[in-house]
């Protein structure tokens, strides 16, 4: 098939049969287990992996935990409550503050983020993201601080690689007691847990190993943040998640999927991320896509970089073959 705006576009029933088939293989044939437990944070991608446990094993044999910490974005538990009933399964809510607080305190992070930025306290809420304009110039990859004091200004620093590996280290920790947490249930209740990681997070390494990239099968990783939308309309999302803007919702502040990590708007990256895994030349890229061949050609270089020093991420994954 030519390169076209159509590209990523799938039979979305049919790739809901094919991805059942492989939840309940894994649960019945390699795990020999009775059911799913799914971490629902209140996004498209866990919304989709519930409904598709669902369609696979039954509302009966899915179980979805809710694991907000003392900085969440609330409206994150509501939709995912309001998501849970609507499918019908079990669900329930446990704020995994203390999990998080038994590795670091968060005031341990906060003597720290005074250390970068003086300003930085009570009342303050913080984010790092990256430069967002990666199609528009040439720009380095580094992190920037952003904090808001509590009058609503902004203050910001660039962030070296001590600072940034420290900073990140802390979010980790919130992304690795909920799988804590989940696993408890699972093995408690002779489970599977569930991955929710997409194809577009996989191939760049936007996820955290042994946290959300630690689970027993990840069904959507050969699937486009693009078609994991599709199967969302077929299936029955509720619109709040479906409309929401992805983010990783592990800052006080919060930032979005491409603010933090991916540089490239959403209505562009995963037409981008194909061409580059499928060797397309940039030259019949850029027209279909309205961009210049040099836009294009910073993508292939981030997501080659971002490929390269995230492999070691993808070593362990079980997703369908």
């Amino acid at each position: 098939m030519a390169f076209g705006p159509d590209i990523l576009e799938i039979d979305a029933r049919a790739t809901i049969r094919e991805l059942a088939e492989f939840v309940r293989r894994e649960v019945s044939d390699v795990y020999r287990r009775n059911g799913v437990v799914v971490g629902l944070s209140g996004g498209i991608d866990s919304a989709v992996m519930a409904a598709l446990a669902v369609e696979a094993v039954g509302e009966e044999n899915v179980v979805g935990l809710i694991l907000p910490e003392r900085e969440s974005n609330p409206v994150s538990s509501s939709f995912a409550a309001k998501h849970a009933e609507k499918m019908g399964i079990e669900f329930r809510e446990i704020d995994i503050t203390g999990t998080v607080t038994s590795v670091c305190p968060y005031e341990w992070r906060d003597h720290y983020l005074t250390s970068l930025m003086p300003e930085y306290g009570p009342g303050c809420r913080y984010h790092i993201s990256l430069p967002p304009d990666l199609l528009e110039r040439d720009a380095f990859s580094f992190y920037i601080l952003r904090v808001e004091l509590p009058d609503g200004s902004i203050k910001t620093k660039r962030l070296g690689l001590e600072a940034f590996k420290t900073i990140t280290a802390f979010a980790s920790i919130k992304i690795r007691a909920r799988m804590i947490h989940l696993y408890w249930e699972a093995e408690r209740r002779n489970r599977v847990v569930a991955g929710t990681t997409n194809r577009t997070e996989m191939v760049l390494g936007d996820f955290c190993k042994y946290g959300d990239g630690g689970t027993d099968m990840e069904p959507l990783a050969n699937l486009y943040k693009n078609q994991v939308y599709q199967l969302a309309e077929e299936l029955g999302v509720i619109p709040e998640i479906v409309n929401r803007t992805p983010s990783p919702d592990t800052f006080s502040l919060p930032v979005s999927d491409q603010e933090f990590f991916f540089r490239i708007p959403f209505d562009k990256l995963d037409h981008l991320l194909y061409a580059w895994e499928h060797g397309i030349p940039e030259s019949e890229v850029a027209p279909v896509l309205g961009l210049s061949e040099k836009a294009v050609s910073r993508a292939f270089k981030d997501f080659q970089a971002k490929n390269r020093a995230t492999a070691h991420l993808r070593e362990i994954t079980h997703s369908p073959r």
